[in-house]
């Protein structure tokens, strides 16, 4: 089964890095290019712990949708979302966040199935792969840019305005 590692300084508070990560809003700005919008479960906001969020999204040319669900919660540490429906045979996504002296450490563990046995280990050999990690690296700059200038305001605070 494929994985994905991948640690990001930022130069911001845990709590700011956490919240930006879990949050719908964030994720929709950062996946603009592939057209995702949340249509289901949590739509907008910070998901909590055994929320589901279903994205609708365009990959390779094909709309597809995917429900995914917080299944473990420790913040501002740790989260864990899997999928629950979707393209994938299965995913699990590991996010992580440790304190730095010059910020926080954030680390993605992502793990995957994909579909259609010796024939999906060949598409991630070929290219599954690299472009899941190209997805979570443009995620990863989105959270980093937010987090580090005063923009994190603007997807957080109407947050907590909320509540």
């Amino acid at each position: 089964m494929p994985t994905i590692e991948l640690q990001t300084l930022i130069h911001a508070e845990k709590e700011i890095v956490f919240d930006l990560s879990r949050s719908i809003d964030l994720h929709k700005i950062s996946t603009q290019h592939t057209h995702e919008e949340a249509v289901a479960g949590r739509l907008t906001g910070l998901i909590e712990l055994n929320e589901t969020v279903t994205w609708k999204a365009k990959h390779f040319g094909v709309y597809q949708y995917l429900t995914s669900k917080i299944t473990a919660f420790d913040r501002p540490d740790y989260f864990v979302d899997e999928m629950e429906k979707g393209i994938f045979k299965r995913f699990r996504h590991q996010h992580i966040f440790k304190n730095q002296e010059k910020g926080t450490m954030m680390i993605d563990i992502f793990e995957y199935k994909s579909p259609l046995g010796f024939l999906g280990k060949i598409v991630d050999f070929v290219f599954l792969k690299r472009y899941m990690m190209n997805l979570l690296m443009k995620r990863n700059v989105t959270i980093k840019n937010f987090s580090e200038t005063s923009k994190w305001k603007e997807v957080l605070i109407p947050n907590l305005n909320s509540k």
